[in-house]
This record gives structure tokens, C-alpha cells and sequence, in this order.
């Protein structure tokens, strides 16, 4: 018999569509069970007392965010999550989950906090990769910790509300910034421990060779707690050379790998190649990803697939960016446009593992963002011809099951005995989650409420 912190009633599996109830204890998920199976005072365990309906020792919780008990002090529309917990050790607090559909805690694979909300400080917009990482370069110059924490608040936050509990953020390290953006994103992590994971990649942006000074001070950022070595062989003297000097590092220190890779429409460059080749010598099948890979778009049917088979024998984790490479792609196009996207059905085809992140929140690479990762899901469906309910469903996967194998090495289900990070969005089936995207949400991290954001909006 167990005994809960809280009890969730009545949500939909939108993989399966079946109703089910989950109960959560000492920040774990305690079961999960069939919504029809037993009655609610036998699967909680409780004494009997204060038991009225769906109503339990005066905590409820329920779509209309109107409920008893400290659990729901959440957030309105837009509102931070204050004064959220657990139920506590006495009588659970009843969720009542009617209406809404249960996802494991989303997942954010790949952001950059450090460059977040520039767009107003741009003296243009940028034309392509190359000038926006110029604007960029130029801008960073006027970087202070504490104006890089404020702009990463703004997107943690976001991120929160909507359901985020596991997110991986690219650093910039450089002698133009040094390491203002590792210190502010180490004490941002600790800051938000209590509501998501947040791992931290060393990312050269400006190059490692060209950028004399950068290898030490990505040596240091390890030092200091980075959790992946990160890379950029197109923004390199050399790609290889980069490449090598990345996997070397990594293996020293034990840290996965994670790449920004041929961002471009070209077919002929194809450092990913190179990529899967050091994968496979330093034995890191599993430990690797790569970010944009759009290049592979543009190559020829049989090189495509080669590479692609290549990818998924190597395990390497493909994380599209559709919003900031349907952007920039394509500048060079005076007809018949690219959509300057990586080649997401073929990949999966391979059997590769494909997930999606936002990559940039308004700034020279990206003037758009939320940090909502269904609204980059369902930009990426529109765009890589994803139309149908089973690719709903695998769109869910790709920022939740699929993205934290990427980030982990193991899926984060609601299962017995896994951590209890889940987000209930007001929904029901696959594909109405992601074509609506809906605002009303809860979202729990490690057994602890920590948002609850209820709209005003009819449905």
C-alpha cells in the first residue's frame, strides 16, 4: 500500500490513449495504473478520513486551477511558480487530471542561454550564418555575468512554465567573453536544480585554432563542471583538425561530445563523415551528438543514405534546429529555395535517434523563439513533412523519451521507480497536443510541483 505525496486522476496516455492514474511518492512515480482499475482508497492506501469524491484532506487540484492546498499556489498565465511542493507526508494531494494528457518531463536538447533576447541590441538583421555570428562576436564584447543570468532567467523560466525538466545549454567559451558564460550558466544550474536538470556544453563558437587562447580556456570550463565537450569544424581553420582536438579532449576527461555540424546547404561538405569515423575510433557510439546537420539535406539520394545508415550504426544523436535553419538556410537560393532542413524521415528511416531543440530565443540567429519545445515540434512536422497521428506520436518522443536517451543514455518514462519529472498538458491525443500546443499545464520535477499555468482562454 502505498503512501503519496500526490495522486493524479484520470489523465490520457497520448501514445496509447488509454486513462490512467499515477501516483508520486518521496519524488518518485509510485505507480502507474489503469484509471479504471480498483477504487481510489485502495490504490492510495489511505485511512479512510477526509476521503469526499476526488477530494482528499482538503488538497485538490484541478484543470480550473481553482483547488485547496499549498500545492496550488502556481502560476497563472505566464506567472512564475512560487510556493509550489509536495503534498507532504499525510494525505496526498488529488490532482484531478480529466481533460488533460500526461507527458514525461519535456526536454530541452540543445539552447544557448548566453546569447538569448539580443534582438534589440542588433544593429541589423543578419543576412546569413556568417554575419550573425559576426553581430554576435561584436556584441559579446559588452557581456557581464549578471546580464547573461538576467537573459538566461528569462528562458529558464519559459522553459519551466511549459514543461521542461532536463535541458542542455551550449556556453560560449572565447578570449572575447573568456568564461563569463560558464561561471553565469554554473550558478544558473544550481539556481534551478529544484526544477530541471541543466547540463552544460564547453562550445567554442569562434573556433579553437583560429582563436588562439580558446583550447586552455575550454580545458578550464571542464574544470569548472562543463558536462560535454562541444564543437564547431565549420567555424575552424581546419574541420578535422577541430574534430580531433574535440574527441581527444573528450576522452580525456570522459565527457560525451556535442557538435554543431555542416550548417550550410552544401552537399559537398560533409564534415559529419569525419564525425563518424572519430565516433567509432575513441568508441564513443552513443556519446555523440550533432546539431543541424542541414548539409546532409542538400547531398544526393545514395550519399545521404550512406551517411545516414552511418550515423545510426555510430549512435549518433541528431538534434534538428528547424527554426534557426529554416532561417539562415537557403539565403543563396534565387529559385527553387531549400528549406535548408537535415533530412529528419530519412534519418529515422536509418534508425537513427532525432530529436529537435530551440538552439536560439530572439537574436541574429534566430529572431523568433518561446522556449516552448512543442512549438519548435510542430514547426519541425510542418516543415519535414510529418502529417500523420503516428508522426504526432514520434514527435512527442523526439522532445521526450528520444531527447533524454540523447542527453542521458536512457529514456525518462513514467514508469514505477523512475524520477517523477512529468508535465499534464490540457489535451488528449498526440496530435492535438502538438497542432495546439496548449498553454494549461502542470509540471513536476522530482516529485515537486513546481508549475502550474491555468489560461483564461475558452475551449
Amino acid at each position: 500500500m502505498e503512501r503519496l505525496d500526490y495522486w493524479i486522476r484520470g489523465c490520457v496516455d497520448p501514445f496509447s490513449g488509454e486513462r490512467t492514474d499515477i501516483g508520486i511518492s518521496d519524488g518518485t512515480v509510485a505507480y502507474v495504473r489503469s484509471a479504471a482499475s480498483g477504487s481510489g482508497e485502495e490504490r492510495l492506501g489511505m485511512d479512510g478520513s477526509g476521503i469526499d469524491g476526488s477530494r482528499m484532506d482538503g488538497s485538490r487540484i484541478d484543470g480550473s486551477g481553482m483547488g485547496g492546498g499549498g500545492a496550488n499556489g502556481g502560476a497563472g498565465a505566464g506567472g512564475a511558480a512560487e510556493g509550489l511542493g509536495t503534498g507532504g507526508r499525510g494525505s496526498p494531494v488529488v490532482v484531478n487530471a480529466e481533460g488533460y494528457a500526461a507527458l514525461p518531463g519535456l526536454v530541452e536538447t540543445h539552447i544557448h542561454l548566453d546569447k538569448a533576447f539580443l534582438s534589440s541590441r542588433m544593429p541589423g538583421v543578419a543576412s546569413d550564418l556568417k554575419q550573425a555570428i559576426a553581430m554576435t562576436a561584436e556584441l559579446k564584447k559588452t557581456y557581464t555575468k549578471e546580464d547573461i543570468a538576467e537573459r538566461s532567467r528569462r528562458v529558464l523560466d519559459r522553459a519551466s512554465r511549459f514543461g521542461v525538466t532536463l535541458l542542455r545549454a551550449q556556453a560560449e567559451i572565447d578570449p572575447i567573453a573568456g568564461l563569463k558564460s560558464m561561471e553565469s550558466a554554473l550558478e544558473l544550474k544550481r539556481e534551478y536544480a529544484d526544477r530541471m536538470d541543466i547540463q552544460l556544453v564547453a562550445f567554442p563558437q569562434e573556433g579553437i585554432f583560429q582563436s588562439p587562447g580558446t583550447a586552455e580556456l575550454l580545458e578550464e570550463a571542464i574544470r569548472m563542471g562543463a558536462d560535454a565537450v562541444g564543437g564547431i569544424p565549420y567555424n575552424d581553420r581546419d574541420a578535422a583538425e577541430h574534430l580531433g582536438f574535440v574527441f581527444r579532449m573528450a576522452e580525456a576527461h570522459g565527457l560525451p561530445v556535442d557538435l554543431h555540424i555542416d550548417f550550410s546547404d552544401d552537399p559537398d561538405r560533409l564534415d559529419i563523415a569525419e564525425a563518424i569515423r572519430l565516433t567509432k575510433e575513441f568508441g564513443m557510439e552513443g556519446r555523440v551528438a550533432v546539431g543541424h546537420l542541414t548539409s546532409l539535406g542538400s547531398a544526393e539520394p545514395d550519399v545521404a543514405k550512406r551517411i545516414a545508415a552511418g550515423i545510426a550504426d555510430a549512435g549518433i544523436h541528431v538534434f534538428a534546429l528547424p527554426a534557426t535553419d529554416l532561417y539562415l538556410n537557403g539565403r543563396g537560393d534565387e529559385c527553387r529555395v531549400r528549406r535548408g532542413l537535415t533530412p529528419v524521415r530519412l534519418l529515422l528511416e536509418a534508425g537513427a535517434n532525432v530529436c529537435y531543440g530551440s538552439n536560439n530565443i530572439r537574436n541574429a540567429f534566430t529572431p523568433f523563439g518561446t522556449a516552448d519545445p512543442l512549438d519548435i515540434g510542430l514547426l519541425l512536422a510542418q516543415t519535414a513533412h510529418l502529417g500523420t497521428d503516428e508522426d504526432a506520436r514520434r514527435m512527442l518522443e523526439m522532445c521526450t523519451v528520444r531527447a533524454s536517451k540523447a542527453l542521458l543514455g536512457h529514456s525518462l518514462r513514467i514508469r514505477e521507480g523512475m524520477p517523477a519529472d512529468l508535465t499534464l498538458i490540457r489535451g488528449a491525443g498526440a496530435a492535438e497536443l502538438l497542432y495546439e500546443r496548449p498553454r494549461d499545464r502542470m509540471v513536476w520535477k522530482r516529485g515537486r510541483l513546481v508549475a502550474h499555468t491555468v489560461t483564461c482562454m475558452e475551449r
